[in-house]
């Protein structure tokens, strides 16, 4: 049975300095590309075979998928890069620390911008409108490859990834809104030949 890996990427610059990142492209820190070789590392450590391999157009997913492969010695996997696996666009808030946004618009604003499901923020996305984006795509292009019996990793973001997960995992909206995303765990499910869930695991 293919297996499909959804990894989120390491720990990124914004992310160190606590601010909105959504499509800005910054890199990974020093922790970040810790963190991608140890998700490499624990593939390897649990037999993953993987045979391709998709990710976003921005370099920290990009950097953390490289060095996970080159962890599990698989640096010369096909990878495709696609820009509906991005994250949430944080639209206004893109830039700014998030203490200083709750400090200018309220705790609470900035909460049901970051948390709710189908509000966005000024110019951005909501995690409803990230789902939108990136599930038609991935139904097709990645369930395609596991129903044709690969093994497939997608590195990419927290909020695209909890769309995915949502879909997979046939969450309610209130549900996903408690679901988080670490930085370089990789989470594994093992899918049928119908692309089905028949088991989940966190390698943490």
């Amino acid at each position: 049975m293919p297996r499909l890996v959804l990894l989120r990427h390491g720990q990124s610059q914004w992310n160190l300095e606590n601010r909105f990142t959504g499509w800005e492209d910054v890199p990974l820190t020093d922790l970040g590309r810790e963190e991608a070789t140890a998700a490499g590392s624990r593939m390897l450590a649990e037999n993953i075979a993987i045979d391709r391999c998709y990710t976003s157009n921005l370099q920290r997913a990009q950097d953390t998928l490289g060095l996970a492969l080159a962890a599990m010695g698989k640096s010369d996997l096909p990878v495709s890069r696609h820009e509906d696996l991005n994250e949430r666009h944080y639209g206004d808030l893109q830039g700014l620390d998030k203490g200083e946004t709750a400090e200018k618009y309220g705790d609470e604003q900035v909460h049901i911008w970051r948390r709710s499901f189908d509000i966005p923020p000024p110019n951005g996305e909501s995690l409803k409108d990230t789902a939108a984006r990136t599930l038609p795509w991935f139904r097709e292009t990645v369930l395609g490859s596991i129903r044709a019996g690969e093994n497939v990793l997608v590195a990419a973001h927290g909020n695209s990834l909890r769309a995915i997960v949502m879909d997979l995992e046939s969450l309610s909206p209130e549900e996903i809104l408690e679901v988080n995303i670490d930085t370089g765990v990789p989470l594994v499910y093992q899918m049928s030949g119908e692309a089905e869930i028949q088991s989940k695991k966190i390698l943490d």
